[in-house]
């Protein structure tokens, strides 16, 4: 199978996720219980709801493992020593995206008194964990990321004071939370321990694309893998001694009791959180090499400009939902959703939103709006490769 075939594969799975993704995002901002409740809390969810959040738990693992898959192929492109100032740099570039234009895009208002870091902040950082690691033998970033991914959850019991020096460095690794620097706050939604642990077994996962001897049976390889991860999730998540911090237990009926199974922790991601994420990852790439047609095209295309499809959505997601306050919900003041204050947003807006079929509709049209210019951008990316500053958007 050529290059090409096995590139378009990942850029498949890479731009499926991040379908799936701009679903939740939708929901965030239109679904009128997204300011009520907690999509998997099992006290006031549906079974409708509580998937429709759960699907998208694929989304951040896929995104972040397959950058490390993508660093490995630069690396063995053009030589470690380019890869880690490549991943430097570019890491601290998307660690200033998610400071000023990702917060920009998810409140319109702009604050110099600080904002979120959430999953562009964890590449970013992950990134340049990396650049200094990716000289290291092959074996030794593969122990380090399985040692991670495997091993963080017996840091859950470690507590440290939120104000001091040690409970800020232990929230942007571990537990996440605010972080404060004098007047300046942010709050820490991916802490980034266990997603360096989920980059550096993408990088080294890299290895299936690369090697021929293992190419020749990556299917059967990534098959047995992904069955394997979904078993140690199984076995683990049942035990209910390790692997998530979060206990599962039997609910009113077999639907709640299997939402309970499934509901694992996020943030930060657990042991049972990764397996049961790139398990079946593992398994559709297994499968993907032999999928064609018009609209796997389509998330192909997606799946070749990330970052550019991170952006455009999160800033047309956010200018919907103004302009459906502005013709559909008159009687609120649509200077709200230039948010401020999140949690008097939150407050205001009760009352607000639709049911899931109308979010499930605005989620089609937001992908349908993004198809076109993503298109546009992936084509002149591949008619440009001597423009470098590409390979950072």
């Amino acid at each position: 199978m050529s290059n090409s075939q096995r590139f378009d594969s990942i850029d498949l799975l890479r731009g499926l996720v991040m379908v799936i993704m701009a679903l939740d995002h939708v929901r965030d901002y239109f679904h009128k219980g997204a300011f009520l409740f907690s999509p998997t809390d099992l006290e006031q969810t549906t079974p409708a709801i509580f998937f429709t959040r759960w699907i998208t738990h694929y989304c951040a693992p896929v995104f972040v493992f397959l950058a490390g898959t993508s660093a490995f192929m630069v690396m063995k492109r053009k030589g470690a020593a380019y890869a880690s100032k490549f991943l430097f740099t570019r890491g601290l570039w998307l660690i200033f995206l998610e400071a000023t234009f990702v917060s920009l895009a998810w409140t319109f208002s702009i604050s110099l008194n600080g904002g979120f870091f959430q999953v562009i902040w964890a590449i970013g950082f992950s990134m340049m964990v990396l650049s200094l690691l990716c000289r290291l033998p092959f074996w030794l970033i593969l122990l380090t990321g399985f040692v991670i991914v495997a091993g963080h959850n017996a840091l859950d019991p470690l507590e440290f004071a939120g104000k001091t020096p040690m409970g800020m460095f232990w929230a942007v690794m571990h537990d996440g939370g605010f972080v404060g620097f004098g007047s300046i706050g942010y709050f820490i939604a991916y802490p980034v321990l266990p997603w360096i642990g989920v980059m550096l077994l993408g990088y080294c996962f890299g290895l299936f694309y690369t090697n021929e001897k293992l190419a020749e049976k990556r299917p059967s390889y990534l098959l047995a893998i992904g069955i394997a991860s979904i078993v140690v999730f199984i076995v683990l998540r049942w035990m209910n001694v390790y692997g998530d911090p979060d206990i599962w237990s039997t609910q009113q009926d077999s639907v709640y009791t299997l939402m309970s199974f499934l509901n694992v922790h996020k943030y930060p991601p657990s042991l049972d959180y990764v397996l049961l994420t790139l398990g079946p990852a593992m398994i559709f790439l297994a499968l993907a090499d032999n999928i064609s047609g018009r609209v796997s095209d389509i998330f192909v295309t997606f799946g070749r400009v990330p970052l550019f499809y991170y952006l455009a959505h999160l800033y047309l997601i956010h200018l919907l939902a103004i302009l459906n306050v502005l013709f559909f919900f008159p009687d609120f003041e649509w200077q709200r959703m230039l948010i401020s204050d999140w949690d008097s947003f939150i407050d205001y807006f009760k009352g607000y939103g639709y049911g899931l079929p109308g979010t499930y509709l605005v989620w089609i049209l937001v992908v349908t709006l993004l198809y076109f210019p993503s298109k546009k951008y992936a084509a002149y990316k591949k008619a440009h490769p001597e423009k470098w500053w590409l390979s950072y958007l």
